[in-house]
């Protein structure tokens, strides 16, 4: 004859380290587990919001002195159009390979795209708004209307800052040369014959640029 199980006595301390050692091995084990990169992401959170604080700059823009507050990973281009509205400069590839977004940074012609805002720090940038005098277009600008040099026009204030950088740099001798010192200006609608006829007025004009 079979006799009855005897009942276990309850011993409810015991129990409830049990659990609280259980709880314990389970977190150390998901730590243990955790990817180290994750980890070190986690440790770097703090590092990386202090990076993007906005930093002080100044700027002297088409004449005009500017003092401002951006984030280190702003580029000039962005800065330009989205800060301070002068969406004159176009923003087309982002990648340094049509040249719409091309400005003079202390008259030499840049990509904007391609540059941080903070490393202009102190400079003189001069966009297409401040190439013209008032009311009086620049040469170049006249130029590329009298020759049609453009269809669209998206990439016209580009090409005309980087159209003036060419005859200032001297490499507007001949239409070869100009193509081949302008290549990095991308039309689409194919313009470039009506661009270069435009360069070249401007340099046998004699014209100040």
């Amino acid at each position: 004859m079979s006799q009855a199980p005897k009942e276990q006595p309850s011993y409810p301390g015991k129990q409830e380290s049990r659990r609280e050692f259980l709880k314990q091995s389970s977190a150390l084990m998901a730590l243990a587990l955790t990817p180290p990169l994750v980890v070190k992401a986690g440790e770097n959170d703090e590092a990386i919001a202090g990076v993007f604080e906005k930093i002080p700059v100044s700027l002297d823009i088409n004449g005009k002195a500017y003092h401002l507050s951006v984030e280190p990973r702003v580029t000039l281009l962005d800065l330009l159009r989205e800060q301070l509205a002068l969406t004159g400069t176009k923003k087309g590839c982002d990648h340094g390979q049509c040249g719409a977004c091309t400005v003079h940074v202390n008259g030499q012609r840049i990509n904007s795209c391609l540059t941080l805002a903070v490393m202009q720090e102190g400079k003189q940038i001069t966009t297409i708004e401040g190439l013209a005098q008032g009311d009086t277009l620049h040469p170049m600008q006249e130029a590329f209307i009298k020759h049609d040099g453009f269809q669209c026009g998206y990439c016209t204030p580009g090409q005309i800052m980087s159209a003036v950088a060419c005859i200032r740099e001297g490499h507007a001798g001949s239409p070869d040369e100009i193509r081949e010192f302008m290549s990095g200006n991308i039309c689409r609608c194919g313009a470039y014959d009506n661009i270069v006829d435009a360069v070249m007025e401007v340099k046998k004009g004699g014209h100040t640029v």
